[in-house]
């Protein structure tokens, strides 16, 4: 067995910090959508007090958090003091033009760039988690998978009318009932895992060695995103399975400070570049536009 606390994991804090703040909020949100009564696993009905601890105290909580790492940083709000005010004032503008289109074309694009969001997020643990490794064959497999492992029930969402659960709002998504695109979909799903367990498999069969956060990660963002869009079909436990395995982990990354706050940079890493920044940025703001 891998040893967990060896310098050779690449934890981004610690293997306590990072199992139970970033890898276990998927698996334990799993157990309490597991432990529901059985209309909130597969109807729209949504307690007031679970929207409030879910949506307000989480994910709300988490896109505030974006603040730490731009307005309330000294250092950055003064590097990057003229985008700090021209990204919201844009995205502010950007959202009104959208919505002078019409509602559904506002909460369109903010659903997808949202999607977009959620997605990126797990590409960048990803990334963290893989930062000691060298490139290698079938190293892609890994990002392949983290990246499909939300696009599958995704799809099957868009090729799925009638789910009991939205974004944003009813018909914010493009949708088609197309039941050959699933399986089509399902196939693809179901050969990548297999290809990246196989590859593991053998690299520890080869090395005995094993990246034990990056295939926790990889292995809770499989469960969070098929069982909470896929397996169940009720808003309660959509909500739950989503924000619980976004919102957290984002607020555990910036109560840390990233991965960077207790070491040197490598000497070839490049600086945060202007689009992460306006992306940070961006982010943050669009979130919050008044409807």
């Amino acid at each position: 067995m891998p040893d967990l606390h060896s310098p050779a994991q690449p934890w981004i804090r610690s293997a306590r910090y990072d199992g139970l703040l970033i890898l276990a909020p998927p698996f334990l949100a799993l157990l309490l959508v597991l432990a529901l009564p059985a209309p909130y696993r597969s109807t729209a009905q949504m307690p007031l007090l679970a929207w409030v601890g879910l949506v307000v105290l989480i994910d709300v909580a988490h896109v505030y958090g974006t603040l730490f790492q731009t307005y309330f940083d000294p250092l950055r709000r003064q590097q990057r003091r003229t985008l700090l005010w021209v990204v919201p004032v844009g995205c502010y503008a950007a959202g009104v033009a959208l919505h002078s289109l019409g509602g559904l074309v506002f909460w369109r694009a903010l659903a997808y760039l949202a999607v977009f969001h959620f997605i990126r997020q797990q590409y960048g643990f990803l990334r963290l988690y893989g930062r000691h490794e060298a490139p290698a064959r079938g190293s892609w497999l890994a990002t392949a998978l983290i990246y499909y492992a939300t696009i599958y029930p995704l799809l099957y969402w868009h090729l799925s009318p009638g789910r009991n659960f939205t974004w944003f709002v009813e018909g914010e998504f493009v949708q088609y009932d197309w039941a050959a695109g699933r399986q089509l979909a399902t196939v693809a799903y179901v050969g990548l895992i297999v290809a990246y367990s196989c590859r593991e498999t053998l690299l520890w069969y080869r090395t005995r060695t094993l990246n034990v956060p990056r295939n926790l990660l990889l292995s809770g963002t499989l469960i969070s995103w098929y069982a909470g869009i896929v397996w169940f079909n009720g808003d309660l436990a959509f909500t739950l399975l989503n924000v619980v395995s976004h919102g957290i982990p984002y607020l555990a990354l910036v109560w840390n400070g990233g991965p960077t706050a207790k070491q040197a940079p490598h000497p070839g890493a490049a600086a945060p570049g202007l689009a992460n920044m306006v992306w940070r940025c961006s982010w943050s703001w669009l979130c919050c536009l008044p409807i």
